[in-house]
């Protein structure tokens, strides 16, 4: 099962400093790692953005994913990551773990430069960057994270392995490309206009959610997704609907033909979901209201 969730490049605008606004990012390092998601998304709303945008978001998410004793090696001095000493610990084990008989170990290594040899640089803890080949199937890109497999450290020998990392990987992309990916699987907006959540619904969407992936994106401080997309709060589909196909029409009667609604400029979400449908603020942060959406999507 892959998690994604999707925040927009406007997730800091109401912080009033840079280190306010590290602080929030952190939280949402956390949430995605304590819920285990496997990709945080970076999608752009330039309208929103003020000081600090989605080059910002992107890189102090991408600092506090990487294992911290990598960081100094991997990191250099960038005003973004002026602050990230106020970053909460994330906890992720850096080394996942032994072959059974003690043979080998799996640990992170971080890209630092991409050959045209099919060779890749790697940092990943020992004394020096190492020259690894990368397996046939398996497209690497610079700063990305990759399992490596050591079976010797002096001399060394190590190798690439396409085997599943702990934490979260950062990626920007729009909207529309987030949720045409292959693993997306059940998308869902969270917002206060979308279904609200119950016991019952609950149920049956965790069911749903059990049969493979899911991804699940949020608004901006005082800016929900509506706003982001242009789209009028009347027009947000309130039904509870698993599926496009299933969403009423404008007058409230389920398409003929099964087509998706005409909710525009919807960029392809399944269900519109309200996670906090009692709440007691005003202003749910998106910190806030991820750490509820995740909670209830990733219940067993």
């Amino acid at each position: 099962m892959t998690r994604t969730v999707l925040v927009p490049s406007s997730l800091v605008r109401e912080a009033e400093d840079k280190r306010e606004a590290t602080r929030k990012l952190g939280y949402v390092a956390r949430a995605a790692t304590v819920y285990r998601a496997d990709r945080l998304v970076v999608f752009p709303d330039r309208e929103g953005e003020r000081r600090w945008g989605g080059e910002f978001v992107e890189t102090v998410l991408r600092y506090a994913a990487t294992p911290p004793h990598l960081r100094k090696e991997v990191w250099e001095m960038r005003h973004e990551l002026e602050y990230v000493g106020v970053l909460p610990p994330l906890h992720v084990a850096s080394t996942t773990g032994s072959e059974p008989a003690g043979s080998e170990s799996l640990t992170q290594g971080i890209v630092t430069e991409v050959g045209s040899d099919g060779r890749v640089r790697v940092t990943c803890g020992l004394q020096h960057p190492i020259s690894l080949g990368v397996p046939p199937d398996m497209a690497v890109a610079e700063g990305e994270r990759v399992a490596i497999r050591i079976s010797s450290r002096e001399p060394v020998r190590a190798r690439i392995v396409d085997e599943p990392l702990p934490g979260y990987a950062v990626a920007r992309e729009t909207l529309p490309d987030a949720l045409e990916r292959p693993d997306a699987g059940l998308a869902i907006a969270a917002s206060r206009h979308g279904a609200e959540l119950s016991v019952d619904r609950l149920a049956v969407l965790r069911e749903r959610v059990d049969d493979g992936d899911f991804t699940v994106a949020f608004g901006a401080p005082d800016r929900g997704l509506p706003a982001i997309l242009d789209l009028a709060v009347e027009d947000v589909p309130a039904a509870f609907a698993l599926d496009r196909r299933d969403r009423p029409t404008g007058d409230g009667d389920t398409a003929a033909d099964g087509a998706p609604s005409d909710v525009e400029p919807d960029p392809g979400f399944d269900l519109w979901l309200n996670t906090i449908p009692d709440q007691g603020s005003e202003v749910v942060r998106t910190e806030e209201a991820l750490l509820a959406s995740l909670a209830t999507l990733t219940l067993p």
